[in-house]
């Protein structure tokens, strides 16, 4: 009988050798030299306190040196229009793959974007009705309100042989721009009133828009172009010289001896202002569009932006203009009931592109929504649609929070997409902080233990299990749930919102309690936001902190932003008896080498520019003669260096007692941002640090009613705790909180619910609970219920 030998297995092949990501030595931003061994194709959450290092080592350092490699494959011609990425402070970075960030940065701010322009859902219907629309119009352009329609004459010369031959040439291009709108859907009109003063001349500054001061160049380009007198009151103008200082066609001048291009003054504000987007807008610009301007929806193409043309074709009953209204899972069952073999490929990649929506969360959407509207959640949501039918594998996916805008319930299908990103073959990181994530992962990385310089270091490494029994921060609060209080605050009032119909909203009848801690929540798009922030009575004393984005430079600080610096620099001209402007490091007491930055920038041409600390004032951004200005025994820089908790301990008494600047930093500190300096640059904090900040800023601001959107977003499970001992001292304090929120323990801690369903878009934007938690965890009818039910355990 022949024996059986035992083969011995075969060795792994040395490709298959590399299935880590290794990053040793990594110092971006508050690191301390982190190590980390991340296994690839697995699911990696990285969790930690706000601040504590999860953005600078997955994004900064991670993330952009794939990216950086990446783009220096490019030609140095391409390379020319790319962003210049310098290389992450990191000792080793070995084993990258391609990484795709889907982060929550808005979509881009351009008023001709939409939902489906962003995802090429549109490209796909435009394809669609150019093959079957009924009547025919056109090509796939026909349909695009982007492209207007042109037509032209002209000779053309044609070479041929040893002649020439002139032939008359007629084009048509055709395109679905409404005329009227251009596309836009809207049409402005201009409050002539809130241009000039009628009473004054151009040379008295009759002009009143922002940046045309008399004597500025923009004013003497209309009182030196020879249409009217500049000295004569705006109110005497003849009917031609109104018409041609408002309406003037563009034409050539001479003023001051240069050649320049006049146009009225109407035009000239519509290209600068009424065409820009509205978000993007400065402050003090947006509020002078909104005095000027009243947008209505084009009576034309009434708002869908498209020709009459485009409009007139229709498939199966329906116009590409109504196809875009509908809501995407409506329109995603009309593109399932189409049967045509011609256009079959189209059709199956149209119904996988729409379905990948509904699966997401985002049925309730249209495609014709404009993309600056969307939350930063549903943005996030709306990047993931393009890469969920990616054929790509050995990818890293980078998300940012995820679960951001998201309720329990759609946390869940959250996580099942997660989960099919890298059963695909794809290494999947996660920046998170919700215990329902936390929870699926492979792979843990905990960065702690506390913020800011306290933080900066890996606390632990391994399985979710492990991290409950490491003992760090995020593990003795994962399993934290907040308890249902056994008495709630009574009302002292009530605020009526009668009929609110704004969105998606059936006309809602809610009356929401005063005095108390309120809670709305609800799924994703049942109208939470539509019902606090467009239906509340003007002029309530609302005070509203939503999820905006902070605008800033590098130069930007907490002590700038909140006002901080003004008591500062009073407090330290005072006491030295000179101008407080030379203590801002943007002003006169800028350090003249860097300019106030305080690092110098090199650019390198085609390879990534470099910043060095500046050599003469050692980073410190002012004057060497600033900083012998002292006050309390420190200079300027001294105190912008201090965290926000020794600052408010270094102003609130003795020799430099300063109450102004001391009344900032307590409402700094309430906020849970004691470990930030004060003098540190915005463009380094955190989303959730931002926006506790913005918190903090207005609560200085007088008003008996706070509005709050989604205030957990970025917090960590350790300071939610602290977020609600803020809500309730500021109940206490005589304010009425009002919270659009889906964290169960803010829920659980509310004193009244208003829960809005049941689901969204067009099946939710109704009022499906009001009453306290206990009611609502008893009463089970919800899906808000049900979630807040297993939370707490009851």
């Amino acid at each position: 009988m022949a024996t059986r030998k035992d083969t011995p297995a075969p060795e792994q092949h040395a490709a298959d050798s590399h299935d880590l990501i290794r990053v040793h030595g990594a110092r971006e931003n508050n690191l301390r030299n982190v190590d980390v061994e991340i296994p690839k194709r697995r699911l990696t959450v990285f969790t930690g306190v706000s601040g504590s290092g999860k953005s600078s080592l997955v994004f900064d350092t991670i993330a952009a040196e794939s990216q950086r490699m990446i783009n220096e494959t490019y030609s140095t011609f391409v390379q020319g229009f790319m962003p210049t990425l310098a290389r992450p402070d990191v000792d080793v970075l070995e084993g990258l793959t391609t990484a795709i960030i889907v982060d929550q940065e808005r979509m881009g701010a351009n008023a001709r974007s939409t939902v489906g322009t962003a995802t090429d859902a549109n490209a796909l219907l435009r394809i669609l009705f150019s093959r079957l629309g009924e009547p025919h119009v056109g090509p796939p352009n026909a349909f695009s309100f982007n492209v207007a329609s042109a037509q032209g004459t002209g000779a053309v010369t044609v070479d041929r042989g040893a002649g020439e031959t002139v032939k008359e040439v007629a084009f048509t291009s055709t395109g679905g721009m409404c005329p009227r709108c251009e596309g836009m859907g809207s049409i402005s009109d201009i409050d002539l009133s809130e241009l000039y003063d009628e009473t004054k001349s151009l040379s008295e500054g009759a002009i009143t828009i922002p940046g045309y001061k008399a004597g500025g160049w923009m004013v003497r380009l209309y009182a030196e172009s020879g249409f009217f007198d500049p000295d004569k009151p705006i109110g005497k103008f003849t009917d031609k010289e109104l018409h041609d200082f408002l309406h003037h066609e563009q034409t050539k001048l001479k003023v001051s001896g240069m050649n320049v291009t006049y146009e009225g003054l109407v035009p000239r504000v519509q290209k600068s202002f009424l065409s820009k987007d509205r978000e993007s807008m400065q402050p003090h610009i947006r509020a002078f569009v909104d005095r000027i301007a009243t947008f209505t929806a084009c009576p034309e193409c009434e708002g869908t932006r498209l020709s009459a043309a485009a409009r007139s074709s229709k498939v199966a009953g329906i116009s590409i203009a109504d196809a875009c209204a509908m809501q995407i899972n409506d329109l995603a069952e009309w593109a399932r009931a189409l049967d045509e073999p011609s256009v079959a490929p189209l059709l199956k990649t149209l119904r996988e592109t729409l379905d990948s929506f509904v699966e997401i969360g985002l049925g309730y959407l249209s495609l014709d929504r404009p993309s600056g509207t969307l939350s930063g959640g549903e943005a996030q949501r709306t990047k993931m649609i393009r890469h969920l039918g990616s054929s790509l594998t050995d990818t890293t996916y980078v998300f940012d929070e995820p679960t951001t805008g998201l309720h329990p319930h759609d946390i869940r299908r959250m996580n099942d997409l997660l989960l099919r990103l890298r059963d695909k073959g794809n290494t999947v990181m996660v920046v998170e902080h919700k215990s329902e994530v936390i929870s699926i992962a492979d792979h843990i990385v905990d960065l702690g233990p506390g913020a800011g310089t306290a933080g900066g270091t890996v606390c632990y490494e391994g399985t979710v299990d492990g991290l409950r029994a490491a003992g760090t921060v995020t593990g003795r609060h994962l399993d934290d749930r907040a308890g249902l209080k056994d008495t709630v605050r009574k009302a002292t009032g009530a605020l009526e919102i009668r009929g609110a119909s704004t969105h998606n909203l059936q006309n809602v009848d809610v009356d929401i309690p005063l005095g108390v801690l309120c809670v709305v929540t609800g799924v994703a798009g049942s109208g939470k936001s539509s019902l606090v922030h467009s239906s509340l009575p003007a002029g309530a004393g609302v005070v509203s902190v939503d999820q905006s984005a902070i605008r800033g430079s590098r130069r930007s600080n907490p002590a700038t932003y909140t006002g901080l610096l003004d008591p500062i620099r009073k407090a330290f001209a005072n006491a030295n008896g000179v101008k407080p402007a030379l203590f801002s490091a943007n002003s006169e007491g800028a350090c003249p080498a860097c300019k106030g930055a305080g690092v110098i920038y090199t650019d390198l041409g085609i390879m990534a520019g470099v910043s060095t600390t500046c050599e003469e004032c050692d980073g410190k951004r002012f004057q060497a003669s600033v900083l012998d200005y002292r006050f309390g025994g420190r200079d300027i820089s001294e105190v912008l260096a201090m965290p926000v908790a020794e600052a408010e301990e270094f102003f609130a008494g003795g020799e430099a007692r300063t109450p102004a600047a001391h009344r900032i930093l307590r409402r700094l500190t309430d906020v849970g941002l004691g470990y930030v300096s004060i003098g540190q640059p915005l463009t380094t904090l955190s989303g959730g640090e931002r926006q506790r900040l913005k918190l903090a800023t207005h609560m200085g601001d007088k008003g008996g009613i706070y509005v709050l959107d989604e205030p957990t977003t970025g917090l960590h499970l350790a300071d939610v705790e602290q977020l609600l001992g803020l809500l309730d001292r500021l109940v206490d304090g005589g304010k009425s909180v009002i919270v659009i929120e889906h964290h169960q323990a803010v829920m659980a801690h509310a004193d009244w619910i208003v829960d809005l369903g049941p689901g969204a878009g067009h099946d939710g934007g109704r009022v499906v609970f009001e009453g306290t938690p206990a009611d609502l965890v008893a009463d089970r009818s919800t899906l808000t219920g049900e979630h807040l039910a297993e939370y707490v355990g009851a």
